[in-house]
């Protein structure tokens, strides 16, 4: 038994050998991976803010009755536009003008009270209390009749300015009060934009300066003018950004409330840009893979601004250093690649 191990283990041990010197030898002879460079440059990079949005009407109300009592007409143009000043709603009233009534009657009779007394006064026929008292009543009878008709204004809701009706919430007959919506108006002429940034940029943003917005969030679409009228001076306790309002240009149109993107331009500077892909990301850091003296090199980087596809790196990489943007997994630190081929940043997807 002793020697049948024997017998068969040379021969294994002998084999398992030469396959390990096999291994060893094959990567020495692999040829080197083939790579495509790019060549860092500096170009202009427009660098731009991007902020969060919400389209606000130029002037928006919500319509509430200031007296209460039950709706005996309502004109609620839904989705129309109506002059400043037109009847929405009228409130029951009845009760108040019959103290109108009766407090101008209570005025006519004190008043021709005053008529009377008047030149008895002149004659000495009346004395000066008896006459104050009747002045008096006329001057009180009149306040009456300032005061009801104030009240008899509150049961008629109008529109406060020129603009858009919205749905109607109540119906004719209702029992109102005043926490209670007709309707909704706005102005949609004119069109704001709230936005919010952190602190950190506020010097970006500035009353009179010109931002760029996208009114339809979910797509690449045409970007309007906005125009920045005002920013909050306090900044948010919780969240440390700033509120900014700017009022869109070329009548621009589009729904109050809607989601829209802000840009805000930083300036223009020159920068290192590579394609995005070609980073390589860990934990720790982020690298690139330069080709110094035929040989792969592998150097962090810091990134900055990115853009639709390439990304600006802000640290680590010069102008003049030969990039791999393909191969890059096939790369290792400090042996040797074959550059195939030098690309552009414009057609490194090709």
């Amino acid at each position: 038994m002793y020697y049948f191990k024997i017998k068969y283990f040379f021969p294994l041990l002998f084999l398992l050998s030469c396959q390990s010197k096999q291994k060893n030898k094959e990567p020495q002879n692999a040829p080197p991976p083939v790579v495509d460079v790019i060549i860092a440059q500096t170009q202009n990079v427009s660098n731009s803010i991007e902020a969060n949005g919400t389209v606000v009407a130029n002037e928006f109300v919500e319509l509430h009755p200031e007296a209460i009592g039950r709706i005996t007409y309502l004109n609620v143009p839904e989705g129309k536009f109506i002059k400043k000043g037109t009847v929405i709603a009228r409130i029951n009233d009845e009760d108040l003008v019959a103290n109108l009534n009766k407090s101008r009657a209570a005025l006519v009779l004190a008043q021709s009270y005053v008529d009377r007394l008047k030149p008895l006064l002149a004659v000495q026929g009346v004395n000066q209390a008896d006459y104050d008292v009747a002045v008096n009543a006329v001057i009180s009878n009149r306040a009456d009749i300032q005061y009801t008709q104030a009240l008899i204004d509150k049961t008629v809701i109008r529109a406060p300015f020129d603009g858009v009706v919205g749905l109607r919430q109540v119906s004719i007959g209702a029992y109102v009060g005043n926490t209670d919506v007709i309707a909704t108006m706005q102005q949609i002429d004119n069109l704001k934009i709230d936005f919010t940034l952190p602190e950190d940029y506020s010097a970006y943003i500035k009353t009179g300066a010109l931002v760029q917005v996208i009114l339809d969030a979910t797509a690449d679409t045409l970007k309007h003018t906005a125009t920045v009228v005002a920013v909050e001076p306090q900044a948010n306790t919780i969240t440390r950004n700033l509120k900014a309002r700017a009022i869109l240009q070329d009548n621009a149109k589009a729904n109050a409330g809607a989601f829209v993107k802000v840009f805000i331009s930083q300036g223009v500077k020159q920068s290192i840009l590579i394609p995005a892909n070609c980073i390589i990301p860990s934990d720790i850091n982020k690298q690139l893979i330069l080709v110094k003296d035929g040989k792969a090199a592998f150097t962090n980087v810091t990134t900055g601004i990115r853009l639709q596809s390439n990304v600006e790196i802000t640290k680590g990489v010069s102008a003049g250093d030969s990039i791999v943007v393909t191969g890059v997994l096939f790369a290792k630190d400090k042996k040797p690649v074959k550059v195939r081929k030098v690309k552009t940043l414009s057609n490194t997807d090709e």
